[in-house]
């Protein structure tokens, strides 16, 4: 005790001061962030040393037999009835059908339990329906995710009064309530706290009565579903001048339900973000009444919407998106492997060559790891997490790599891809690229703010305790708090940063890795010295910045992306396990570890490089980079080989490429699965024809080389990829005329 009482008086209190005046500082927005959601396998990275088991004894995400039958049965169905060209040129809009059957099949309330009414779906299913409807329509895609996302009915699902549920939910699950939410304004976009949208706690008239309400001003835009929407999930700052509702007047962010058909509603417009169509607008309140009873939750409730957003976003942030940007990739890496196989130039498919082979080999590599961290965040999901820093990092880093990988499918398609028309595949996905970097946080807020901010903090072992401790209104108690926490966190990171110095030294050689791990053991390795070196570094960032570390968004980035990196390739190594370890995946698993690995090394020197104490940072060089940066990335021969994997058919294309739409017939989709069946089942054939000295197959059948079914076959090969090949064009009225440009015509001549 005397031992305890000497740390304490003469050790732990001049700490607690110097960390008192050092570490960052926040706000009630930012701690309610903060303290939204949970912490899962980024708490684990944290440690520096990552239990590879729990990793791996985690249940794969699965669909039940009702999800896979939705899947198999309306979802199937819908895709069917889509026309992309159609939506988004002539209707700019989803026609009336399929807005019908969205409705009357419930698409709208995938996450309403069933006594609501809803499909009470998991987060992996819902997360699956968005994924296939993005491989055929992103209007149809952004439609039935936005009701599932944050917006009202998660809202009223977690923080409603049961009477706002019984009474909301049914409707917004079989559609005769559309949902829309009101967060972003002209004046709070990435800020969302700074709105000016404001509620004032009043007397006024409600269906004929007078009650205790709201009145409300505000002014929104880029509101998804907006302009169709008759309900709009408000967020806004609440007063309470005259303290109707107790002592305080500023209320705070508060969150309620408004019909749009209230007086003073004005809705209708619209936006159009990248000539998506979907429908998204702007909207405005001037002096809009409605009762307490609107507040969601009712008015315990009031001044609680922030916390609310951040605790909804903590979940909805790691479905969407992902999942658009998921099967962004996938679409990708499937078109564009096809079009290189079918496609010739200078007399082979533009798949044999190097170029288009970097590009396709990112392609398949990027599909495999964007959906494997998809999977193993819905897999947290349903066990019943709300991880919100790796939400962030789903959020960031899927549409970071949809970016690359549409922009690699737009270099090998080349013009075939920048030609507008029916018969282009690409250009719609490749137009929406800013929409996805841009919602749910903008990327470099996300990236430089949120995701090393916020996860140092939440995900940290010891962290938020110490803050918790600095921030005790008793001096005492904080300091006895304090100490207890503090010394552990000492203990902590000296033995990562001893473990660093042991793995760095030897190569991670002696990291641990999981029984069985056979041909990717190295790579667990690998990421428990750079876990182990991240932890060190992140521990020494805070510890000699402080709070001046929030606005070194550059080191914070740098810090985030390796951290991101230890996620994303986590879940590679557990698709690969939980897949059953194939040798013929493992060029996949390779190239991202190999590509995340280098990503990791670069952005630890980075960070090393730029820290201002320049002894510290030797240190740390020393400790977790004493051979400097040696990973150069995946080598050409592997990436040679995930482009394999692309160009010709085989169990391993389709594990990498599941659950794409099936195009309807005579479409261009349609025709491209055609011709790369027929290019491939007919090489042997062109093979032996060209060992034959046979130039043309024609000439082949007269001499009688070829038989009728191969002559056949070579025909219908040459049809289908000139049918791939095509693009389209259109006359002056097509175009001057407001309607659908016509399919073009092929000249007879070509």
């Amino acid at each position: 005790m005397a031992v305890s009482a000497w740390r304490r008086d003469w050790l732990s209190k001049p700490l607690f001061r110097w960390a008192a005046r050092s570490l960052p500082t926040m706000s009630d927005t930012e701690r309610e962030a903060i303290e939204a959601g949970d912490v899962w396998w980024d708490a684990e990275l944290f440690t520096g040393d990552p239990a590879w088991r729990k990793l791996l004894d985690t249940p794969p995400a699965r669909l039940s037999e009702e999800e896979q039958a939705f899947l198999d049965g309306p979802v199937a169905e819908l895709c069917a009835m889509i026309d992309d060209w159609r939506i988004s040129w002539e209707l700019r809009d989803l026609p009336a059908d399929i807005w019908a059957f969205l409705k009357a099949r419930k698409f709208f309330g995938m996450i309403i339990p069933r006594k609501y009414g809803g499909l009470g779906f998991s987060a992996y299913a819902h997360s699956e329906v968005v994924r296939r409807l993005s491989t055929r329509s992103l209007t149809a895609a952004v439609t039935v995710m936005v009701p599932n996302s944050l917006g009202p009915g998660e809202l009223l699902l977690h923080f409603g009064t049961e009477a706002q549920r019984e009474y909301w939910l049914p409707r917004l699950a079989d559609g005769r309530e559309i949902p829309c939410f009101g967060l972003t304004s002209p004046e709070a976009g990435s800020d969302a706290a700074s709105m000016v949208d404001e509620g004032v706690v009043c007397r006024g008239q409600w269906q004929g009565q007078e009650v205790l309400g709201i009145r409300l001003n505000w002014h929104k835009r880029y509101i998804t579903l907006g302009p169709v929407a008759t309900v709009l999930g408000l967020a806004f700052k609440l007063r309470d001048p005259d303290r109707l509702l107790g002592d305080r007047v500023e209320l705070g962010i508060t969150v309620a339900l408004v019909p749009t058909h209230a007086p003073g509603v004005e809705i209708g417009r619209r936006h159009i973000p990248a000539m998506q169509v979907f429908q998204n607008g702007p909207n405005r309140g001037r002096d809009v009444f409605i009762p307490l009873d609107s507040i969601i939750g009712g008015v315990e409730r009031a001044g609680q919407g922030w916390q609310m957003l951040m605790s909804a976003l903590a979940a909805g942030r790691g479905i969407s998106l992902p999942s658009l940007a998921a099967a962004s990739c996938v679409f990708s890496a499937h078109t564009s492997g096809a079009y290189a196989r079918v496609r010739q130039q200078f007399g082979i498919p533009i798949g044999k060559f190097e170029g288009v082979q970097e590009k396709l080999g990112r392609m398949a590599a990027l599909a495999y790891q964007v959906d494997a961290a998809r999977r193993l965040t819905c897999a947290g999901l349903d066990a019943g997490h709300k991880p919100a820093v790796i939400s962030a990092i789903m959020k960031y880093h899927a549409t970071e790599r949809m970016r690359i990988a549409v922009n690699d499918a737009m270099d090998v398609h080349a013009g075939k891809g920048v030609i507008d028309g029916p018969r282009n595949y690409l250009s719609n996905i490749y137009r929406a690229i800013p929409i996805g970097i841009t919602v749910e946080g903008a990327n470099i807020l996300t990236r430089c703010l949120i995701i090393f901010g916020q996860g140092a903090i939440r995900a940290h072992p010891y962290l938020m305790r110490e803050m918790a401790a600095l921030a005790d209104p008793d001096p005492r108690r904080g300091l006895e708090a304090f100490d207890r926490v503090f010394w552990r966190h000492a203990a902590h990171a000296g033995a990562n940063a001893l473990r660093a110095l042991a793995r760095a030294w030897t190569n991670g050689r002696f990291a641990p890795a999981p029984r069985g791990a056979g041909a990717v053991a190295g790579y667990y390795r690998q990421l428990g010295r750079y876990a182990s070196a991240f932890a060190l570094v992140a521990d020494v960032a805070l510890a000699t910045l402080g709070g001046a570390l929030k606005r070194r968004e550059m080191l914070s980035g740098r810090l985030g992306d390796v951290l991101a990196e230890l996620y994303l390739l986590s879940a590679v190594l557990k698709r690969w396990h939980d897949e059953g370890a194939s040798e013929e995946d493992l060029p996949l698993v390779q190239w991202c570890m190999e590509s995340g690995l280098a990503t990791i090394e670069e952005r630890l020197d980075g960070v090393l490089a730029n820290l201002p104490s320049r002894a510290v940072a030797g240190v740390l060089r020393c400790i977790c980079l004493p051979r400097g940066v040696r990973r150069r990335g995946p080598s050409d021969q592997l990436t040679q080989a995930c482009a394999r994997i692309l160009l010709e058919p085989s169990p391993a294309r389709e594990r990498l490429l599941p659950g794409l739409a099936r195009p309807r017939p005579g479409e261009p989709l349609d025709w491209l699965a055609k011709a790369f069946d027929l290019v491939t089942r007919a090489a042997p054939v062109l093979d032996a024809l060209r060992r034959s000295g046979h130039a043309d197959w024609r000439e082949a059948v007269r001499s009688g080389t070829l038989d009728a079914s191969q002559a056949t076959l070579l025909e219908e090969m040459e049809r289908a990829v000139a049918e791939v090949v095509d693009v389209d064009s259109f006359g002056a009225a097509d175009l001057a005329g407001g309607t659908a440009p016509a399919r073009c015509r092929r000249n007879p001549a070509e």
